[in-house]
Parts: structure tokens; C-alpha cells; sequence
């Protein structure tokens, strides 16, 4: 298999595409990755998504999609775009359907672009395994072509562009008995109906593969970008976007993780970040997303890939051996660096989650907490709690006399050196220049090292992956904790540059641990240093999570809202997540209609669902449990199937675990 899903794993550069038009603003070729949204205001309230649509312009959206389920929602669609442009907004619109040819057809003789879902264009689902022969799955494709038909012809007499959105959870009957719930069932559902339009010699095309599941969203897009050059279809752009991403940090982190992934390798052409907030808070994480490769292409030169020794359209972890509790079978570990931190209390452990309690005498720990700390030049002055273990400078561990419950972390020429070294762990600092053929083959021989890979390139993530690829092509098998260190440049944007980071070769299955690290004014008090740590300490379990490296919390898979949403989504998740955040790895799925619901929270083990208004269906996986719940009982009713499966623990439970 060719394994060159872009253009270059070392060089940034853009993946050349066909241009795209939508209305006055082009996508693709050599245009600038573009940012959208979609509204959440019922579609039938004109004024509503008007006033609507002019708040997400000016946040900086270049597209702005609204939901037409039906006839009579694509009709107004003529009401919303008349006003917009009396008001001076020519911004393109985009109707999004599903499940209605006629919405969409009506659509496209008044918008500038449709998208539509090959799951459930055509197709009702029943949730059946079909044994198809050769000639009724033929049969099949035939009636999608004279369904789609239609379609393609409108686009084509009214200029109007289309987006074919695959996604993960919504994949036709057809498709899963075919090809399984896989990234090439994504694929092979878009490219059903895009072999049609090129059939048509219709082109104004955009192509994506969005799940709310970070691995399986990257695997399908690279695959995607394969099948295109192995069948000779048009070299499509690609709209990227995690679906149900969810809300606040989580949905910026997980966002992050899939788009950053596949920015990084050149890949997308316009960017939606969902979040379960107002739309208009959307488009500024976008933004900065993007903007991050405004200058990338001047990064210093990293050397090309001869041999690429991981499939990347498929996660297998890296083969290690284990290291003290590093590597191996383990779950990728987190350092918290702490060396900044003057005077040291019990107290302050906290930001590492690993709380003392002055009555009891102890720690607690919570769900994030902490592996190993990294001290720096001088050791903790008090007992550590049971678990948590200190890395520091070699000299410092060599002043405080080599003690056994600390481990060194040395700089290539001491690692190089014949120098006294702890009998089981021994972190060292390497690079991609300093992963010379001798470092190498010390690293081969030393069954106590863990590499601390970091990079000062901005073009960070590649040289990351450089460094890993080095290792496994030499078959060196140590752990490797991912070591970034980012300036001083606020909170929200490290978050998603980590996120992006790290992220992106977690997916790969590339690293055993993560340390995070950013400078601070010198001047700063201990509180603001206490609190950045915290917030890279769940920064660093975040991105393991979004990543399913790790779960260390409950997973909330929330969709963004829309005009289709029957209740307050944002109220609910907050009421939802009030009485589930302590269900460790319980993924709940909260979906605002039916429409998003048993098809995109596909990866969770329950589901929340619009089905009218005031009512609920509740789902355990994608089977349907309770079918019309009230709303003011729907949460309560959640919880009993929770309880009914064994999954529920009783959060005051919870607290006395953690505190004996």
C-alpha cells in the first residue's frame, strides 16, 4: 500500500486541490483554508437566523450552513438569504439535509451550496445486516444514481456546489454489511455517490469524513486522499470537522486533535470547529487553528522519510517494552513540571491533582493525577504520596544522593557518559540531532531508559514523528514520553497547539507519556504559576482522552445544536455532566434531534435524544431503550440505565475512595 497520504510528512505543504465555487468566496486550490459555522436558531425563524448569521460573519465565518429537513425550511431559506443581502451580508449559505431529496433540490436553486449525507440521502436505516449478492448491490447503487440524479443536474444548471459529508455513525445498512463500521466504509459511502457526479462531469465538489471518534476521523481522511489518486477522481477539497465534539476545554481539545492532525500534513481546505456553545464562539477557535500555518512553510528543514514504519490509515501503538510502570501494556503516563514552583507545600500538589488533607494527615488522589513530577534542580523537601514519583536534573539527583524513589533525566552528552545511574529508570532528553548512530545503539542496550523527545522546530509535530521513526526503524523499543514547551502565548491557544502536538501522534500510536511545559514573566506569583500547571496538567489528560489513549473522565459526546434541536442544549449537557462526571470512561451522547442522534454519538454507550417536542428517546449504544421520556424525567431515566447496567457508582462513593 502506498502509505504518502500527503504531500510531505517533513515539509509543510498544502495538498493541491481543485478550486471550488461558493457564491463569491472560492475554496481550495490556491485559496486560503476558510472558516465555518452553523446556525442553531430554528430555521423557520427568518429574523432569528438573520441576526444570527451576521453575529457568525463578523466572529470571522466565511460560510454559514442552515439545517433545511424539509420543504418548507429550504423555502425559507429564500426569506433568510433576501434579508441577509438587504442588509448588506453576501456571505454564502449552505443548506444542510438529510434524509430529503426534495428539501435538497429546492435548496440548491437558492443557496450557494448543499450538503448532503450519503448515509441517509437515499437510504432509511434499520440497523440490518444484508447479505448483498454482486447483482442486488449493483441494484442498490442504481437507485441511489436515480435519486441523486436529480440533484446533480440542479447544481450544475444553477452554479450551485456540493458538499458530500460522510459520517461515521450515519453509514447506510448497505455500506456497514459491506464494509463494517471502518474509515473505508466512510470512504467508499462519499465515493458512491461521487463516481455519479463525475459520471455527470459535475466537479463543484467538497468531500468530508467527520466522527466524533479523533482516530477513526484522521484514518478516513488520509484514506480518502488514497482512494481519490488510486481511482483518477479530481482531486476534491476537503471540509474537516470532529463531529459532537462537545463544549469548553474538552470540545477545543478534541477539536484540535483530529483538525490539527490532518493541518499539519497539509490536509483541509475549511475548518468547522462544533462546539456545543453559540456558533459565533466557534469560528475564533478555527481561526486559530488555521492561522497557525499562516508562516509554516519556513520552518527549518527536516530531513524526508525514506521508510514509513506505521500504517497510518489503521492505529496499531508502537511496539515498547516496559520501563518501571512506562510503556509496555501501560497507558501513556503524565509528567507535570513543577520546577518553577519556589517553597514547596503539601498544598500545592493540588494543581497535579494529588490533594492533602491537613486533618487526616495524607493525600488524595482524583482522576488526574499525576505520574511523575519534574523537579528540576531540587527535590521535593516532604514525602511524596504513594504513586507519584520525582524526576530530576542529573546533578540534583546526584547532590541529593542518588536516592532510590528519584529518578534522573539526563542531557545527551551525560547520557553518554560514563556516569552512575539509577538501577531502573533513567529519563534522557534527546532530539532528532542528537538521535545520532551511537545514542542509538546505547539506547538498544539500556533496558532502564525512557526518551524524552522534544523539538524547538515550529513545525513541530513532524520533526516529533521524525524523531519516533528513527527509533522504530532501528528497532530501539524504549518509551518515549512526548516532551513540548510552548511560550508564553495564553492558555487557549496552547491548549490547541498541544493538542495538535501530541495529539497527532497519539493517533499513531506514537508516545508512552506526555509533558507539558510554557514560560511564564519571571516576575509572575506562585498562584499564576499554580494555576498554569493545573491547567497543563488537564490539558495533558485531555488530549489523551480525545485521542482514546487514555480515559480519565467521563466523555460527553454533544452535538453543536442546530436549527432541528428540540430543547436547550447547552442547559442539558451542563445538567447531564453535573450528574455523570464521575462515571470514569462512560461516554454519554447527548444529541439535540433525531437526526444526530443513533447515527452520530455512534461511539458512545448512551445516548440522549430529541425526538419531540418535550420528549427524550434514551439509547443504550445505537438500540433504542425508551422511546418518548419527558424531558423533566429524561435525566433520572438515564441514570437508571446506567444503574441497570452496573455502570453507576454513587458519587459520595467516588469521594470515599478517593479519600481512603
Amino acid at each position: 500500500m502506498n502509505l504518502n497520504y500527503c504531500p510531505s510528512l517533513t515539509a509543510y505543504v498544502r495538498r493541491e486541490t481543485r478550486e471550488v465555487a461558493i457564491g463569491d468566496i472560492a475554496l481550495g486550490g490556491k485559496n486560503p483554508i476558510r472558516v465555518q459555522s452553523m446556525t442553531t436558531v430554528d430555521t423557520m425563524d427568518t429574523l432569528g437566523s438573520v441576526e444570527q448569521t451576521i453575529r457568525m460573519v463578523e466572529a470571522g465565518c466565511e460560510y454559514v450552513r442552515i439545517t433545511a429537513p424539509s420543504v418548507k425550511e429550504a423555502e425559507n431559506l429564500k426569506n433568510i438569504k433576501a434579508e441577509l443581502r438587504r442588509r448588506g451580508y453576501n456571505v454564502p449559505l449552505i443548506a444542510d439535509i438529510h434524509f430529503t431529496p426534495n428539501a435538497a433540490e429546492l435548496a440548491a436553486r437558492i443557496v450557494e451550496k448543499v450538503r448532503i449525507n450519503p448515509g441517509n440521502y437515499v437510504d432509511k436505516k434499520k440497523f440490518e445486516v444484508i447479505d448483498y449478492s454482486d447483482a442486488t448491490y449493483q441494484a442498490e447503487l442504481d437507485r441511489i444514481r436515480e435519486r441523486f440524479v436529480p440533484l446533480v443536474k440542479i447544481c450544475q444548471e444553477y452554479g450551485t456546489a456540493m458538499r458530500i459529508g460522510t459520517n461515521h455513525g450515519s453509514l447506510s445498512d448497505r455500506i456497514l454489511s459491506h464494509y463494517g463500521d471502518t474509515p473505508l466504509g466512510m470512504v467508499e459511502s462519499a465515493l458512491e455517490f461521487l463516481r455519479i457526479c463525475e459520471d455527470l462531469k459535475y466537479y463543484n465538489i467538497v468531500l468530508s469524513m467527520k466522527a466524533s471518534n479523533t482516530q477513526v476521523m484522521v484514518q478516513a481522511y488520509r484514506l480518502l486522499v488514497q482512494k481519490l489518486a488510486e481511482e483518477g477522481l479530481q482531486p476534491y477539497p476537503f471540509h474537516l470537522g470532529v463531529t459532537e465534539a462537545g463544549e469548553g476545554e474538552d470540545g477545543r481539545i478534541k477539536s484540535a486533535v483530529g483538525i490539527g492532525t490532518l493541518l499539519e500534513d497539509g490536509i483541509g481546505d475549511t475548518v468547522r470547529v462544533s462546539l456545543t456553545e453559540a456558533p459565533e464562539y466557534e469560528a475564533p477557535v478555527a481561526r486559530m487553528l488555521i492561522d497557525r500555518y499562516a508562516d509554516r512553510a519556513g520552518h527549518a528543514a527536516i530531513k524526508p522519510i525514506c521508510n514509513i514504519p506505521i500504517n497510518p490509515f489503521q492505529y496499531h501503538r508502537r511496539e515498547i517494552f516496559e520501563v518501571g510502570n512506562v510503556g509496555g501494556q501501560n497507558v501513556p503516563r503524565v509528567m507535570a513540571d513543577i520546577s518553577r514552583l519556589t517553597e514547596l507545600h503539601y498544598a500545592d500538589l493540588k494543581c497535579i491533582g494529588h490533594l492533602y488533607s491537613m486533618l487526616l494527615d495524607k493525600f488524595n488522589m482524583n482522576d488526574l493525577g499525576a505520574d511523575y513530577i519534574y523537579t528540576g534542580s531540587q527535590a521535593v523537601p516532604f514525602m511524596l504520596p504513594n504513586g507519584l514519583k520525582e524526576v530530576l536534573d542529573y546533578d540534583a539527583w546526584v547532590a541529593a544522593g542518588q536516592r532510590p524513589e528519584h529518578y534522573p533525566v539526563l542531557t545527551p552528552a551525560e547520557y553518554a557518559a560514563s556516569n552512575p545511574r539509577h538501577p531502573e529508570i533513567n529519563f534522557v532528553f534527546q532530539n532528532i540531532s542528537s538521535l545520532t548512530d551511537e545514542a542509538i545503539a546505547q539506547l538498544k542496550e539500556d533496558k532502564t531508559a525512557i526518551v524524552m523527545l522534544y523539538t524547538d522546530n515550529k513545525h513541530a509535530m513532524a520533526e516529533l514523528r521524525k524523531g519516533f521513526f528513527r527509533l522504530m526503524n532501528n528497532q530501539v523499543q524504549n518509551p518515549v514520553i512526548i516532551n513540548r514547551q510552548y511560550s508564553d502565548i495564553g492558555m487557549e491557544r496552547t491548549q490547541l497547539y498541544a493538542s495538535t502536538d501530541v495529539g497527532g501522534l497519539l493517533l499513531d500510536g506514537l508516545g508512552d507519556g506526555v509533558l507539558l511545559r510554557t514560560e511564564l514573566l519571571p516576575d509572575r506569583a506562585k498562584p499564576a504559576w499554580l494555576a498554569l500547571i493545573d491547567g497543563l496538567n488537564k490539558l495533558s489528560f485531555g488530549i489523551l482522552q480525545a485521542a482514546r489513549t487514555r480515559m480519565s473522565k467521563t466523555e460527553y459526546i454533544s452535538c453543536p445544536s442546530c436549527g432541528r434541536t428540540l430543547f436547550d442544549l447547552q442547559e442539558t449537557t451542563a445538567k447531564i455532566r453535573k450528574r455523570t462526571d464521575h462515571l470514569k470512561g462512560v461516554k454519554i451522547g447527548i444529541m439535540g434531534c433525531i437526526v444526530n442522534g443513533p447515527g452520530e454519538m455512534a461511539d458512545a454507550d448512551y445516548g440522549y435524544v430529541g425526538v419531540g417536542k418535550g420528549k427524550i428517546a434514551l439509547y443504550r449504544g445505537q438500540q433504542v431503550i425508551k422511546k418518548s421520556v419527558p424531558e423533566d424525567a429524561a435525566v433520572d431515566e438515564l441514570i437508571r440505565l446506567i444503574v441497570e447496567d452496573g455502570k453507576w457508582v454513587e458519587p459520595l462513593l467516588v469521594e470515599q475512595e478517593i479519600n481512603s
